[in-house]
């Protein structure tokens, strides 16, 4: 089974991120040196993932020139030998194919990879990526979904542990059968579940890989559900009609850059995983316990032409 399509649902209005939001796309945001939504197609590219398929709105162009070459910008930078600067996006514009889907209302999770339906095969497995998510290890994240659904021949989905008093943040599994420490048959999902009522603490984070079937139950509960449709109910749906769903122990860090203070954390958690980041950012860190000697060390460094 080959695996070589992602659905990349980036149609939110990312109203947590207001007023920046209101002229750039939440996953524009920077983390590090690169927008967020290319740490998710750089982790699709490295699990063999290179066709593309971005729900997006009307005011998601950003998305689409990001990912597009920009040949003025170039010659520019041929000019001043500073060509480097865009190789990594190259590479990636290069490597990849992308289609753009537009979401014309915002109905919910579901609705959105429904969108996708005919960019995907009849029989074909494919992945979703929530961009809010960004799930840092040697093994990418969907890679590790990748190799479970050719095993399994089955849809898989990313969970974690989560703290008992933090799941009814989450869609929640109810486990079936658990094959080996990290991989389990689930026998139905939970939205939301209160803390007395979560059937495990094994909460579903952005990262899947969804048969075609999928379709034919967003469809179905399409039919009777009232306002957003939710894609957790569909898989649900699947598990309960005869399709084996499986849920897998994500290795890596995640993080949730879906808030403001979820995306600091990945700033400087990523900051300090990277050797080029890291050293400056423990000393500021560190500098931060004595502000007053902080603020008088970094005034030297301020010229007068700053000033």
């Amino acid at each position: 089974m080959d695996i070589i399509k992602a659905v990349i649902p980036a149609a939110g209005l990312g109203t947590r991120f207001l007023p920046y939001t209101k002229s750039l796309p939440k996953e524009m945001l920077p983390l590090l040196n690169k927008p967020a939504i290319q740490h998710i197609v750089e982790e699709c590219l490295k699990s063999g993932v290179n066709n593309f398929i971005m729900i997006t709105n009307k005011s998601k162009y950003a998305l689409e020139e990001h990912f597009d070459y920009n040949l003025e910008l170039e010659l520019i930078l041929k000019e001043k030998d500073q060509e480097k600067l865009l190789s990594g996006i190259k590479k990636i514009i290069k490597a990849s194919r992308f289609t753009y889907v537009r979401q014309y209302e915002p109905l919910g999770l579901g609705h959105a990879v429904l969108m996708a339906k005919h960019s995907i095969g009849e029989k074909e497995y494919f992945g979703v990526l929530l961009p809010d998510d960004i799930i840092i290890h040697e093994q990418p994240g969907l890679d590790q979904l990748i190799k479970i659904a050719k095993q399994e021949k089955a849809s898989v989905i990313a969970v974690q542990e989560v703290p008992a008093e933090c799941v009814s943040a989450y869609g929640v599994i109810s486990i079936k059968k658990q094959l080996t420490p990290k991989l389990f048959q689930v026998s139905s999902l939970v939205e939301k579940p209160s803390q007395k009522d979560a059937p495990s603490n094994l909460a579903i984070v952005g990262r899947y890989v969804l048969s075609s079937k999928i379709f034919n139950s967003l469809e179905e509960i399409g039919t009777y559900a009232q306002g957003e449709l939710q894609l957790t109910d569909a898989i649900n749906h699947m598990a309960q009609n005869g399709e084996k769903v499986f849920a897998y122990k994500v290795q890596g860090t995640r993080y949730d850059i879906g808030t403001p203070i979820g995306w600091i954390k990945a700033i400087i958690g990523t900051a300090l995983q990277n050797p080029s980041y890291a050293g400056q950012i423990r000393e500021f860190l560190s500098e931060l316990d004595t502000p007053q000697s902080f603020m008088f060390n970094n005034s030297k460094n301020i010229s007068n032409k700053e000033l």
